[in-house]
């Protein structure tokens, strides 16, 4: 039998806490709302990965115990007839189908949200998913009760992709990490971050398609023949072994470190002259609007979705078509000739935790306890 206390618990509903950016940011959801005086559950089909040891003890953390999403069904029908939380939140498409299903067969009351996290179109084109999905969402989410999607980019693109009012679909934010002020002045030595060095450009993200580390290696390879600089790229994937080839057939490997996944890959964005985002589609970018709360000048492509609304096209950084190396090597070289940037820390309070919180509160139509309305 629940709590009175417990009338308004949340539930939000994940795969896993594997190191990805929706995992992290529905893991710093969970624990605002904590924080916060609401109750929390993260249900996850599998309590594993990187982010498992960022949940607070505040959070219930529940596991389906099953081996994948489409498995979790049932598991998620006796969870929901079992606590009967008041809203469930669900994140990532394949997710967002499976509670939507799972809220039918219980025959439950709780509240439904769906959130979007990444281009679905852009998705669906590069082969990550399979044909049927847009289809699957098509019938499903017309029956949640809100939608809620990372930018206006991927709302617009979901309206059409999926054939939803775009009325329907609100927008909030990511939240940018909340310990980013203290985890970017954590002590980083490198050689090339040494006084007198050449400038150090930093990049970040899996080593797939999506990041389009390609085309920027190719503009790297541009601007090294008219400055001295060094380009570092954070993280690891499937296209490793392409991009060390590329680095090697173009002569620049002294100057391209790899170092692969970095658990703070933020020192090195403070430190760093230069960030770029190449990308040939993202959800929100929040390594972008990161970089910025370090402090760090920008450069990003124009992709869909949000870095035009994060810099405010152009505002705050220069935008490059997607793909074009010659524009990418030109907005670097300019970017590190500036002697003067915006101060895009300003810009990057924007997406602090407190606006991710009362927008997704407002969509899961529940309200602070008394106590911490006023923070």
């Amino acid at each position: 039998m629940r709590d009175r206390d417990d009338d308004k618990r949340i539930a939000v509903f994940l795969p896993s806490l594997a190191g990805g950016g929706a995992e992290r940011v529905m893991v710093t959801l969970a624990n605002g709302f904590a924080t916060r005086g609401v109750p929390v559950d993260l249900v996850v089909v599998a309590a594993e990965g990187a982010y498992l040891a960022d949940v607070s003890p505040h959070v219930r953390l529940v596991e389906l115990g099953a081996s994948r999403v489409l498995f979790s069904l049932p598991a998620l029908v006796r969870y929901l007839r079992r606590e009967r939380p008041y809203a469930l939140l669900s994140a990532l498409n394949h997710a967002n189908i499976i509670a939507l299903w799972a809220r039918k067969l219980a025959r439950s009351g709780t509240r439904l949200v769906v959130s979007e996290r990444n281009t679905l179109s852009r998705d669906v084109s590069s082969g990550r998913f399979k044909r049927g999905l847009p289809w699957l969402m098509r019938l499903s989410y017309p029956s949640a009760d809100a939608i809620v999607a990372v930018s206006s980019g991927v709302a617009d693109d979901l309206a059409q992709t999926v054939r939803l009012p775009r009325e329907r679909i609100d927008v909030v934010y990511n939240p940018i990490n909340t310990k980013l002020a203290q985890l970017c002045e954590t002590p980083l030595t490198h050689p090339w971050l040494k006084s007198g060095q050449p400038p150090v450009i930093v990049a970040a993200g899996r080593l797939t398609v999506q990041k389009d580390f390609a085309t920027l290696i190719e503009a790297f390879a541009e601007v090294r023949k008219t400055h001295a600089a060094r380009l570092v790229i954070l993280g690891e994937g499937e296209l490793r072994s392409d991009l060390e080839a590329r680095i090697d057939e173009l002569g620049i490997g002294d100057d391209v470190a790899l170092p692969g996944f970095v658990d703070n890959p933020y020192p090195w964005m403070r430190k760093a002259s230069l960030f770029v985002l190449s990308s040939a589609w993202e959800g929100f970018c929040n390594v972008l609007a990161e970089a910025m709360a370090c402090g760090t000048p920008v450069v990003s492509t124009n992709c869909p979705s949000g870095s035009a609304e994060i810099l405010e096209d152009g505002k705050w950084g220069r935008l490059v078509p997607v793909g074009d190396v010659s524009a990418l090597a030109r907005a670097i070289s300019e970017t590190l000739n500036d002697e003067t940037h915006p101060d895009v820390r300003h810009r990057a309070l924007s997406f602090n935790l407190q606006q991710a919180l009362s927008g997704y509160l407002h969509a899961l139509r529940v309200a602070l306890p008394k106590e911490h309305r006023c923070e």
